[in-house]
């Protein structure tokens, strides 16, 4: 009898989110016995998450094997895939996140990649990281690491720095669903269409995207001629600009370029919606809760939307556990993957799945305008790792000057002193090397 593939869910209190990825994993009939360990290290949150993973199994008739644990190494114990989606601070830190900046007059609408929200999301985020990575490397070294915790680029690139030997991949819908948006826009059938994407995780770019061999980008711009609507949103002002078109929303874009947010009327122009996350990190902890309340009274949790296998992790797993082929995007160390970008960068690349792992694909040269957009993006991630990997605060310093959107916001000292402000708001929650203030 063949072994149930085994998977571990870290921070498995994000319930919403394990309820989706269960979802999909039991959407494929391969997988109905596979072994599901969860792990969390809020007690309550991890009760939860297991009442509801045996609720969505029952739900889809499959028969896994469901235990749960808070403690780490137990959960990994044999694991094949460990699926990350731990948020270091929660809830309070995403709002310390936005309110420390906003008194500083930096604003931000999802803070959780690039810009003083992703610098100090990551900081906080990379001795968990460089922990769980030791714990793998201990009782599951074969294992693979699926992330989905952001910043995407800063942690895997983290990653491949302090733990060179772990099987690491990061997961992002964004393109996935950038281009079935696209293809509805345009009116061609999702399953039909052949796409190219590369750059890096929410800064990546559709390179080609055709149907039936036809390039769809003249639909794309006969669509956006016909509805002048269109052209109030960031990334179709920088689709038009830069040819092509970018994977990310345009809360997400606007974070990494310096031409908008520091503009009221750009903000308006283009409807930007500033703090936009922290309504969503809210709306996330409501959900929670509510799916909660529902399992502790006995009452069945509203059913999430039915989209099989919509997000890549259950992907990967199948492939891992059937060796089925298929092709996603990954964030990955740059092995000359991209050539214009810098070596072992964290880039995103389409990848082939199979049952040996995940393998990235060589893209080649990004067009210069989108390398230099992605290079001015990497710079500030290659300076948060060199933080934290060499102790030296005056890198967090220099990140935040690197940053396109803070420094056409902020002067210089105005960077720093926002810097130590956020440091004594997040502090132990930091590295101990890079806390207390800083002068130059």
């Amino acid at each position: 009898m063949t072994e149930p593939f085994r998977v571990v869910f870290v921070g498995a209190g994000s319930v919403v989110f394990t309820r989706q990825l269960l979802r999909d994993i039991f959407s494929f009939p391969e997988l109905a016995n596979v072994r599901i360990a969860l792990h969390d290290i809020d007690p309550q949150r991890l009760s939860v998450a297991e009442a509801l993973a045996h609720r969505t199994a029952a739900r889809h008739g499959a028969k896994p094997e469901i235990v749960a644990s808070t403690d780490r190494r137990t959960a990994l114990e044999g694991a094949q895939a460990v699926v990350n989606m731990v948020a270091i601070g929660g809830h309070a830190a995403t709002v310390t996140d936005f309110e420390v900046p906003a008194r500083f007059g930096l604003r931000q609408t999802i803070g959780d990649t690039l810009g003083i929200g992703g610098i100090f999301r990551a900081l906080r985020t990379f001795p968990f990281l460089e922990a769980l990575a030791a714990d793998m490397a201990a009782v599951c070294p074969d294992a693979w690491l699926l992330n989905y915790t952001n910043p995407m680029a800063m942690n895997l690139q983290y990653l491949a720095t302090v733990a060179p030997n772990l099987k690491a991949a990061g997961l992002c819908h964004s393109v996935y669903w950038t281009v079935r948006d696209l293809c509805a826009l345009v009116g061609v059938p999702y399953e039909e269409v052949d796409v190219v994407s590369a750059g890096v995780n929410h800064q990546a770019w559709i390179l080609r995207w055709e149907h039936r061999g036809r390039d769809l980008y003249p639909a794309l711009d006969a669509a956006i001629a016909a509805d002048p609507e269109l052209l109030r949103r960031v990334r179709v002002d920088m689709y038009r600009r830069l040819g092509h078109y970018p994977t990310e929303t345009s809360e997400h874009s606007s974070e990494y370029v310096p031409w908008y947010l520091r503009d009221t009327t750009e903000i308006e122009r283009l409807r930007i919606p500033v703090d936009d996350y922290v309504g969503i990190s809210a709306a996330n902890l409501a959900e929670y809760e509510s799916v909660r309340d529902a399992l502790a009274a006995g009452r069945e949790p509203e059913p999430g939307e039915e989209e099989d296998a919509a997000e890549y992790a259950p992907q990967v797993i199948h492939s891992l556990a059937t060796g089925t082929l298929r092709t996603i995007q990954v964030t990955t160390p740059n092995t000359g993957l991209i050539t214009n970008l810098p070596a072992g960068a964290g880039v995103e690349v389409p990848a082939t799945l199979d049952r040996l792992g995940v393998h990235p694909h060589h893209v080649g040269a990004l067009p210069p305008q989108l390398a230099a957009l992605n290079r001015s993006f990497l710079n500030v991630v290659d300076l948060t790792v060199a933080a934290a990997v060499e102790g030296d605060p005056r890198h967090v310093r220099h990140a935040a000057m690197a940053d396109p959107a803070t420094a056409a916001t902020l002067n210089v000292s105005q960077i720093w002193d926002l810097c130590d402000a956020m440091t004594e708001a997040h502090g132990d929650a930091l590295p101990p090397a890079l806390r207390g203030s800083l002068r130059p």
